[in-house]
């Protein structure tokens, strides 16, 4: 089956979402159309909503012409790539789940964490340890996890570790093993107990886990509060790079 219009034009949107914003000459170089073939195009996601125009940027004006069109990405555009992405995603879980049950799907959850992990556990381990909720909100915000570290709502309460925003928040809303992975993780990055108090997944507005402060005192553990996530049974040191496979969904 050939390329058609409709594939050419997913293309389109795609490099308007990886390199916009972006002028309709460069877009038809990058895809190889006559600049009235890709200015169909354009018409055409601009009438869906998927990109919008802006304005020349100021140091690209020249002369007295008129301004450069400059083509980006809107919302409903970046909200429909996600959401094929999740689609795709949940659909391999559900095939996983039916052929292998529910513990593949926790346990590929688990080694889907473990690169991110143990590219964390430099950073984390390096830092004093009053700063290292921070510094791991600092690399979660690095992979687009918009993370901050605060205080516990309670004097000597710990601290708390809040992400704006959930990549995969469409898919762990049916399959929360994600979220129970990746607690387990900062439980172990951190050296203390861990408990989700709040998560995208389930129509909360942001991720919100509590880290328990005794590891952050420099305290010895004497036992885990009710409901705290411990590190699971697999731990970082026990995956192999091939078994994580190094992709997300």
């Amino acid at each position: 089956m050939g390329v058609t219009e409709r594939d050419t034009r997913a293309r389109v949107a795609r490099l308007v979402l990886e390199h916009g914003p972006i002028t309709a000459s460069a877009l038809g170089d990058r895809v190889g159309l006559t600049p009235a073939a890709i200015r169909r195009h354009l018409d055409a996601l601009l009438a869906e909503g998927m990109i919008e125009i802006r304005r020349a940027r100021p140091q690209t004006r020249r002369g007295r012409g008129r301004p450069a069109k400059w083509f980006a990405i809107t919302d409903a555009g970046r909200s429909a790539f996600v959401h094929a992405y999740d689609d795709l995603a949940t659909s391999a879980l559900r095939f996983l789940a039916e052929k292998a049950g529910e513990r593949a799907v926790t346990e590929f959850a688990r080694r889907q964490i473990a690169d991110l992990e143990r590219r964390y556990l430099p950073v984390v381990q390096e830092a004093p340890p009053h700063l290292r909720v921070r510094k791991l909100a600092e690399a979660l915000s690095g992979d687009g996890y918009a993370a901050a570290a605060a205080k516990g709502p309670r004097p000597g309460g710990g601290e708390q570790l809040c992400q704006h925003h959930c990549p995969v928040a469409h898919v762990a809303a049916e399959f929360p093993q994600l979220c129970e992975a990746e607690t387990e993780a900062f439980s172990r990055l951190l050296g203390t107990p861990v408990q989700r108090l709040a998560t995208i997944a389930h129509g909360d507005g942001i991720c919100t886990t509590h880290v328990s402060p005794r590891s952050l005192r420099g305290e010895a553990e004497e036992g885990a509060p009710e409901g705290a996530a411990q590190a699971g049974p697999t731990a970082i040191d026990d995956i192999t790079d091939e078994e994580s496979g190094r992709t997300s969904l």
